[in-house]
């Protein structure tokens, strides 16, 4: 039996365009605007999306306690690759997110861009801040992938406000922060390695 058979051409389309929409974004979440009708669309025909994406290697993981649904390549194809700073303010934010969650209990978590710069320094991965082209991009970036709103539009100020959403705590797990964690460990290592190799040079000089 075909997938489509008994539906309206009109909703082809918009199942078309719905899973079109998790391919591209990953995660589809109920407390975003832009995705709330998504996420209870898919909630409502989850069988056949389900059918949909078995048949290319994936599979739906669904939170209702959180509000998303996440897009999962059994196959390990397709997965988004992040830049290393990127990577590193997501974990960040993941550290935040869990701080504030504890603070706060109910509600949404809201950071800024002082948290985040505070939250760096406080790694010692470089002893300057990130600047504000790579913040503004890895923002942006995660952004695009619904696991934060940008709730002010100057991202160059220490008090612009970021919307941690909940969709967090299934891209980055426990076992992901700690890999993480140890990929951060890794690059301040390396970085402390390169600055001693320099004074060494320069003492030879």
């Amino acid at each position: 039996m075909d997938l489509f058979d008994g539906m309206l051409q009109k909703d082809r389309d918009e199942f078309k365009r719905v899973a079109n929409r998790l391919a591209g974004l990953c995660f589809i979440i109920k407390n975003n605007e832009r995705t709330k009708s998504d996420y209870y669309y898919i909630l409502r025909n989850q069988a056949k999306f389900e059918e949909y994406f078995d048949v290319i290697g994936c599979a739906l993981e669904i939170n209702e306690e959180y509000g998303v649904v996440q897009l999962v390549n059994r196959e390990n194809f397709n997965h988004v690759h992040l830049r290393l700073n990127d990577s590193i303010i997501l974990l960040i934010l993941r550290i935040l997110y869990d701080e504030k969650k504890r603070e706060l209990s109910l509600g949404d978590v809201v950071v800024n861009i002082g948290d985040i710069q505070e939250k760096y320094l406080s790694l010692k991965i470089r002893e300057k801040q990130i600047d504000k082209t790579t913040m503004n991009n890895a923002l942006r970036t995660l952004k695009h992938y619904n696991l934060i709103e940008l709730l002010d539009k100057n991202l160059s100020e220490e008090d612009a406000r970021i919307l941690i959403y909940d969709s967090i705590l299934m891209a980055v797990r426990v076992d992901d922060i700690r890999k993480l964690s140890e990929m951060v460990d890794k690059y301040r290592k390396g970085r402390e390695a390169d600055t001693d190799e320099a004074i060494t040079e320069d003492q030879a000089d």
